[in-house]
């Protein structure tokens, strides 16, 4: 638990420093953890509006939190400070470490490399492209800003939901400073954490900061296979002759899920004057953890395939039925686990040319390298039911120029260009094992071309190349001291261009049979060199031009009370399916078209206040989004060629939306001194108005899921938090600190076969304890914690395969650890 904004000061001031401190539960956090000196300023400033402004009277729905409030909730990823903001859920992808990030009422739920999630995540105002590298490693962290809300004009395209703003500690002029952190906990969990500030000379100076983390996975491959009872073939006397009936297994217990994580990042400034800077930053990530587990939860009696197969829910603790195959032949190499490798190139100048004129240039060039083999089943064999190594390439340009003028006391403008470019190659090996269990053929009578489905891995492979280039600009003006008017446009030309084939053996890549096109002899992303293998090949494009805006009025009642009203238009772009072909029909135009981009209409309003001389702090926001035209996934059931069943995760611009909600976070310092309280509530309400989708595109409308709920979208959300410190002798101080977070059910995924089918995640109630002991002057802390105290089990993702199975993903258990740290600095 951080210490408390002052240990020498009477109750008087902590209370009121802490208070103004407080806009949210992240925002006390915040403030609890600063020294006095920053304690003082009686300010959380923020860049919510690309300006640095108060955030008590900035007119964003936003959190604020700082470092020592990350630190405060010991956190694994950025996914961890969730709890810390009202209507912001934090999940993951089903059979993916990759972030499922809601803010009402839409949400990220799937691992497509072409989608965008519709909450953007940026790091130093660099765009994170993907969601499987959006799980941020929290380390040397200046601040980290949820914008809740469209927020297009600003931050672009992708950020209907909202916008996670991350910035990192700037190397300091001047400076010798340094920070190391140890952590061990439950599953032999160790983490690592240095920072270290070196001055060089008078104008330069150096920053490092890095992160290693290892833990062996707190679940195990304990699932129970069979016996199976399988649907063929059969002999001339009708005898079932399948290899596998009646088959069983049993996985040898050992532990999954570990992580294998190593993070840096290199910076260095150039800051010659008050006037010119320039940030030159280099980010290297190797995340070697283990292939995520899958627990199969086919449901025992239900409509599920697998269930009349013998393949259902095993009894007991599902993190002890986790299953996985560890298969490393057919271009699987599942043992190696779910390797993402990140090398990134950023350089931001900063120029002051005039007190009332900044220029900024945000240069990046960002490169991902995945390979994500799994085991989707959560069976152990004796076959791979279903095994895939999802492989991609993705090399991501961003520029952004952007000026920031006041022209005059009352009048300030933002104004800027942005462009972007990303090139991404996928392709996905799957092995169906699952399809020997029904005795399925060519069509004609044969065995599949390959012998087994078993031995015979199929391949999907395509790629995209994008761009995108933006104009905006962002006025605000003063009519009075009280009164402020603001809006902003923004005009986005995208253009993303598709090449791809429809799934096939290794061995049809050419359109014959040639035995020598096998894993043996071409690596994971080989199949995607489509001049060697042309055969099938089909393009697509996608061309848009969409405006964003928002208008903002706001009224300062008072020092104390701050009112606003927004409205705002903000979209997510159209969008291809690195899923197209996975049937193994040759693909056709209307199966490879991208959808269209997504429209968000919003109406917010808020009030900000601070009450009882500034002991207590409250803010409420009311908001209605309305979705036009937004893309939605649906596990789609479809048939091939040869009357094999596939589900292939499709999008539609089928659904309008409608939510709305009430966000209100506050916190009390109260009359008991050292004493916090700090707290969050959300409600929120969506459901379609229309959600209509030809999932064959046939011309037929296939599936009708108006009215239905939205997909990652609790009712309830609400975190209380109570942090009580004493003072000590000789100059320390002691902590406790107790959270208590709440989030209702929500559905995660739906399916086209009836709402059965649909799989949810669980409503839960998590309990988080830490107690601190730390130097009154911050030079060391010792620390111990306890999260999910009660042991929960919770559903973190799950989803339904047509009507053949259902996988989910489960949180983290009951863990107990320790961290001791220390701080210096020549300040």
């Amino acid at each position: 638990m951080p210490a408390l904004v002052s240990r020498k000061n009477s109750y008087k001031n902590i209370a009121s420093r802490t208070a103004l401190g407080v806009v949210s539960l992240g925002a006390c956090f915040s403030m609890l953890a600063m020294d006095a000196a920053i304690a003082q300023s009686d300010e959380i400033i923020v860049q919510a509006t690309r300006r640095d402004t108060n955030i008590q009277n900035t007119p964003v729905a936003v959190t604020a939190i700082n470092e020592k409030a990350v630190e405060g909730v010991v956190p694994r990823d950025l996914g961890d400070i969730a709890v810390l903001v009202p209507n912001f859920s934090a999940s993951k992808v089903t059979g993916f470490n990759a972030a499922s990030f809601a803010i009402r009422g839409a949400a990220q739920t799937d691992i497509i490399v072409y989608s965008e999630s519709q909450v953007g995540v940026t790091i130093d105002d660099f765009y994170v492209p993907h969601v499987q590298t959006q799980l941020l490693d929290l380390f040397d962290i200046e601040q980290v800003e949820v914008l809740r809300g469209p927020q297009g004009t600003l931050f672009g395209k992708n950020t209907t939901a909202g916008v996670v703003n991350v910035r990192t500690k700037r190397p300091k002029l001047g400076v010798v400073e340094g920070a190391g952190r140890i952590q061990y906990g439950s599953y032999d969990r160790i983490e690592t954490r240095l920072s270290l500030n070196i001055p060089l000379g008078d104008v330069f100076a150096f920053r490092f900061a890095g992160l290693y983390q290892k833990s062996d996975g707190y679940y195990r491959n304990g699932a129970e296979y069979g016996p199976v009872t399988t649907f063929g073939p059969f002999d001339g006397m009708m005898n079932n002759i399948n290899a596998f009936e009646g088959a069983t297994g049993q996985g040898d217990g050992s532990r999954l899920g570990g992580e294998d994580v190593k993070s840096m990042r290199a910076k260095l400034l150039f800051e010659p004057s008050d006037q010119f800077s320039a940030l030159a930053q280099f980010e290297l990530l190797r995340d070697d953890s283990d292939s995520v587990p899958a627990v199969n939860e086919t449901p025992v009696g239900g409509p599920f395939v697998f269930n009349f197969l013998g393949l259902t829910q095993d009894p007991g603790d599902p993190l002890d039925n986790a299953g996985i195959t560890n298969r490393d032949d057919a271009n699987l190499f599942m043992s190696d686990g779910h390797q993402v490798d990140v090398e990134g190139y950023y350089l931001n100048i900063d120029w002051r040319p005039t007190d009332s004129v900044s220029i900024k240039s945000i240069t990046g060039l960002r490169n991902q390298d995945s390979q994500l083999p799994s085991t989707y089943t959560g069976e152990v064999g004796p076959v791979s039911l279903f095994d895939a190594n999802r492989v991609d390439e993705r090399e991501t340009f961003q520029q952004e120029l952007r000026l920031n003028w006041t022209i005059n006391p009352q009048l300030d403008l933002v104004a800027g260009g942005f462009y972007q470019n990303q090139e991404v190659t996928f392709c996905v090996t799957q092995v169906l094992g699952f399809l020997e269990l029904f005795g399925l053929t060519d069509g004609m009578g044969n065995p599949f071309p390959t012998g087994t489905f078993e031995n015979g891995p199929q391949v999907l492979c395509n790629a995209q190349d994008s761009k995108a280039y933006a104009l905006f600009g962002d006025l605000t003006y003063a009519l009075s001291d009280r009164l402020t008017l603001a809006g902003g446009f923004r005009y986005t030309w995208e253009e993303k261009d598709w090449i791809g084939r429809n799934q096939r053996v290794y061995q049809a890549l050419d359109g014959g049979f040639d035995p020598s096109l096998n894993t043996m002899t071409l690596g994971p992303l080989d199949a995607a060199d489509f001049d060697r293998f042309s055969d099938g090949v089909l393009e697509s494009s996608g061309t848009w031009e969409e405006p964003a805006w928002r208008g903002t009025a706001s009224y300062e009642w008072s020092d104390d009370f701050y009112t606003y009203f927004t409205a705002a238009r903000g979209f997510r772009s159209g969008a291809f399916n690195d899923q197209s072909g996975t049937t193994g029909n040759p693909l056709t135009p209307a199966g490879i078209a991208p959808t269209d981009p997504e429209i968000a209409t919003s109406y917010e309003v808020g009030f900000k206040s601070d009450w009882f001389d500034n002991t207590f702090r409250l803010n409420v926001t009311g908001f209605l989004v309305k979705y036009k035209d937004a893309q939605r996934q649906i596990a789609a059931t479809l048939t091939n060629s040869l009357g094999q069943q596939f589900q292939e995760t499709r999008f539609f611009n089928a659904a309008d939306v409608e939510v709305k909600g009430i966000e209100v976070e506050g916190g009390w310092s109260t009359p008991i001194e050292g004493l916090q309280i700090n707290g969050n509530f959300s409600w929120q309400d969506g459901e379609y108005n229309t959600f209509e989708a030809d999932t064959d595109f046939d011309g037929m409308v296939d599936v009708d899921f108006s009215g239905r709920p939205l997909t990652r979208t609790p009712e309830i959300t609400w975190t209380a938090q109570v942090l009580y410190e004493t003072p000590l002798h000789n100059n320390k101080v002691l902590g406790f600190s107790f959270l208590a977070a709440h989030e209702d059910e929500q559905i995660y995924n739906y399916s086209d076969l009836g709402s059965q089918f649909d799989t949810t995640l669980n409503e839960r109630t998590i309990l988080n304890a830490t107690v601190e002991l730390s130097d009154a002057d911050d030079r060391w802390f010792a620390r111990v914690f306890a999260k999910n105290l009660t042991d929960k089990r919770y559903r973190v993702s799950t989803q339904p395969v047509a009507d053949l199975w259902v996988f989910s993903q489960y949180g983290e258990p009951r863990v107990f650890g320790a961290e001791v740290g220390f701080n210096f600095s020549s300040e």
